[in-house]
């Protein structure tokens, strides 16, 4: 018993003398001390257009206010919300993030049992030998055998902190895929809303290029009648036709356009594309009313995209660390305990047995300045990711300014392209009414068609803007991921 006190005290004063850790300590970058999101402050209020409907409606910036976690719900649509449902459970670029977080908790999980805990191997084996006694000067040879039965155990001390930087860099991998799965999570919501809207502004679009080519049509055949009776000229009539051909040459591209936005929000929600998918409409939406602006000091926090970024940086700073490490000398522990025979029924007897301990100290002393150069490329990767690190912030407030500017925009073009349609409704009954009348040529009349018809898809296309660029602000904002009650949180607290 006394052997093997003595045999394991060394590796058990072994884990607790692992002493400092050289290289850098990682401490996060602190928050940009940015007070706005742009030069010039945005109204409180957003513009509204009473006439368009739900989209018209104005919208309240609120500074400061949490982002609700399922922002999606905000447009109280339930079609657009099974689609985002089926999307969370069956996309696999989700699945794909998701295992590929697995696989780095996993690869820290098996760097942390080979660096901090000593090896323990089993070895039983059995050998036959024929020996010459010529080695001993002696004519004739025996045959033997030999059994052994051994615990080997090796343990390499972490003296200087290189396998506990290790470690910590792969931490740091483990919190980079946590961030990446919350990106896919987030870009995956974002993109079934912003492609369902666009599927409902191309359907609308649609709709609106038949209704004008039905009355467009009705327009011919009245020509070709007073082209009968003398009343119009060849030339009037074959203009019409135009017309009536050129409308109808922009709904192949519009349809076009359709399906394939409807193929790619089928490939989101995880089916394929000849499945069906249930049909939103535009005027179905709700335009959220209030919008929460987070601070900006808050942004770095948020965002997946930098937290991401930020996770990289810690694992470069560990690197150097790791680098440092492998200039210095290395500590090793190996023991054997066991017992050897000739026969198996002496194996386990007090006179077979065998023990063993060795310490191996290892310093590097010349590699061709590999180690030094190891060193200062794990430098230069933690310079480059400092300055990576910088350009996803400034391209994160970019991302939230750009956006807020546009909802304000894009109320004001709303408000803009529904006075024009009105306009230009207004002047094409008008103008028909004088066409009967003779108060007004053909060319008048063709006029008035085309300009209604260019405003009422700007005005379904203005429409769609807002919703899209709505939710782009959400996404822009980091999407309430820290609020989440779907399984985005029930990965990160498995990991």
């Amino acid at each position: 018993m006394s052997v093997i006190y003595r045999f394991f005290i060394p590796f058990l004063f072994c884990i607790t003398i692992n002493g400092c850790m050289v290289g850098p300590n990682f401490h996060p970058p602190a928050s940009p001390h940015v007070s706005a999101y742009m030069e010039t402050p945005l109204p409180h209020q957003t513009a509204r257009t009473p006439s368009a409907g739900n989209s018209g409606k104005s919208q309240t910036l609120v500074k400061g206010e949490d982002i609700p976690a399922d922002w999606w719900y905000l447009f109280r649509s339930p079609t657009l919300n099974r689609l985002i449902i089926a999307g969370i459970a069956n996309n696999p670029n989700l699945t794909a993030a998701y295992a590929s977080l697995r696989v780095a908790q996993e690869t820290l999980n098996a760097q942390i049992g080979n660096a901090l805990f000593p090896a323990f191997n089993g070895v039983l084996s059995g050998e036959r030998q024929k020996f010459s006694d010529a080695s001993l000067g002696a004519p004739g040879a025996r045959i033997f055998n030999l059994f052994n039965a051994t615990v080997n155990v090796s343990y390499t001390l972490d003296i200087l902190g290189g396998a506990r930087r290790e470690i910590e860099a792969l931490r740091a991998q483990v919190d980079y895929q946590q961030f990446q799965l919350i990106a896919a999570y987030l870009t995956l919501t974002s993109n079934i809303v912003t492609t369902a809207v666009t599927i409902a502004s191309l359907d609308a679009q649609i709709q609106a290029t038949h209704d004008l080519l039905r009355a467009q049509a009705d327009q011919l055949a009245i020509l070709r009648k007073q082209l009968h009776l003398g009343g119009v000229s060849r030339e009037t009539v074959l203009t019409q036709q135009t017309l009536v051909n050129q409308t109808r040459a922009t709904l192949p591209p519009l349809e076009k356009s359709l399906s394939q936005s409807r193929h790619a929000l089928a490939v989101l929600v995880g089916t394929f594309p000849n499945q069906p998918l249930p049909v939103i409409k535009l005027e179905a939406l709700y335009l959220p009313a209030r919008l929460p602006v987070s601070l900006p000091s808050n942004l770095v926090r948020q965002r997946p995209d930098v937290r991401a970024s930020e996770a990289l940086l810690h694992a470069a700073t560990a690197q150097i660390g790791v680098a440092t490490a492998n200039l210095f000398p290395q500590f090793t522990i190996t023991g054997n305990y066991g017992w050897q025979a000739i026969i198996p029924s002496q194996l386990f007897t007090t006179s077979s047995k065998i023990w063993s301990y060795t310490g191996q100290l290892t310093q590097p002393i010349f590699h061709g300045g590999a180690l030094l150069a190891e060193r200062r490329q794990a430098i230069d990767a933690y310079d480059q990711a400092c300055a990576q690190y910088r350009q996803v912030v400034l391209q994160a407030f970019q991302n939230v300014a750009d956006t807020l500017r546009a909802l304000e925009a894009d109320a004001r073009e709303l408000r803009a392209q529904k006075n024009a349609e009105n306009s230009a409704q207004g002047n094409l009954v008008l103008t028909q009414q004088q066409y009967r009348l003779g108060g007004v040529s053909y060319l008048s009349l063709l006029n008035a068609q085309q300009q209604y018809q260019t405003t009422r898809i700007a005005r379904i296309q203005a429409q769609a803007a807002r919703y899209t660029d709505t939710a782009a602000l959400f996404q822009a904002l980091g999407g309430g991921w820290w609020n989440n009650s779907w399984c985005i949180k029930e990965c990160l607290y498995e990991a």
